[in-house]
């Protein structure tokens, strides 16, 4: 039997679920528990493939827009947040409703209406078309929103009053460019209203933190995570200009290809926030197979955080 080639395999922490996705994939269960199948879920719960296929299996059914959904099934609102015209129509139509959005997003939220009502012109960092900007765009009325997507955006922003304007931020940004953003925007508006504590999400930024040191320590840089997760996706820009000489981002382990691994000897392993922990135990399985693998962790925080569930669940 050939010897093995010895792999040192570097396990990012923390990585996978955060507070806000195990509270929405909660929900979609419990509802399902207590109302029986089907329960309809308006968007998918959180950008993970493999978590929405689990879910279709308890009996969920993914829609995009709230008319796909009869009115006597229960409706879930995905963990991006909606604009206020959704539950609006829930309620019209006398739907059961459960909301599944992230409190921390639900935060920019109430951010949001304070500015608008304090008369401020507002500008949101994030990324066009996301769900979570969509609804953060979708609490106030058209137009009392702009969105800035990188510098060039931020530097030609023009407000009526420089002097009563305010900012927010898409919670799952990579933090670094984010900053640039934010500090050209105070250049520019000295008096510009920021959010009280930063919008970026705890979660988000321990994940960038944490796969920045791992691409110090790994030549090769492994991100499980879906493509449509904003999150993921910036974990692996993130492990990229930290100094990893390659990063990829896969859904699972059949997403590995094996010529990445010629001449590594150290790889880094993460995962996006809404990424479940067996797909990570499965690349580390994987790889195990084929190596003689060593398995590290490189802490960078811990996170004790919960949110409750709403009550309509837990009564």
């Amino acid at each position: 039997m050939p010897v093995r080639r010895p792999i040192s395999l570097v396990l990012a922490s923390p990585r996978g679920f955060c507070a806000g996705v195990d509270r929405a994939i909660q929900i979609v269960e419990r509802a399902v528990e207590k109302f029986g199948a089907p329960v309809y879920v308006r968007h998918e719960i959180v950008h993970n493939r493999h978590v929405v296929d689990r879910l279709k299996a308890l009996g969920a059914v993914f829609i995009e827009e709230l008319e796909e959904a009869p009115d006597d099934r229960p409706v879930v609102f995905s963990a991006h947040g909606v604009p206020k015209s959704v539950p609006a129509e829930a309620r019209s139509r006398q739907m059961i409703y459960l909301d599944a959005t992230c409190p921390l997003v639900s935060k920019v939220h109430v951010e949001a209406q304070k500015h608008y009502d304090a008369g401020r012109e507002i500008v949101l960092i994030g990324h066009a078309g996301h769900p979570e900007v969509i609804g953060t765009m979708g609490q106030l009325p058209e137009g009392a929103v702009t969105l800035i997507e990188d510098l060039k955006d931020a530097a030609a922003w023009t407000p009526k009053d420089v002097s009563n304007v305010a900012f927010l931020t898409q919670t799952t940004l990579s933090v670094d460019d984010t900053a640039d953003m934010i500090a050209l925007l105070r250049e520019r508006f000295p008096d510009i209203a920021a959010p009280h504590k930063e919008d970026i999400c705890y979660a988000t930024t321990n994940r960038q933190d944490a796969v920045k040191h791992l691409a110090e320590q790994a030549e090769l840089v492994l991100v499980v995570g879906s493509k449509n997760s904003s999150n993921s996706v910036r974990l692996k820009e993130v492990g990229l200009k930290a100094g990893a000489r390659e990063a990829y981002l896969i859904d699972d382990a059949a997403g590995i290809d094996w010529a990445w691994f010629e001449g590594v000897s150290r790889v880094g392993l993460t995962a996006g926030a809404s990424a479940p922990e067996d797909l990570v135990q499965g690349v580390i399985d994987a790889i195990s197979a084929r190596f003689d693998t060593t398995v590290e962790e490189l802490v960078e925080a811990r996170e004790t955080i919960t949110f409750k569930l709403p009550r309509l669940l837990t009564a």
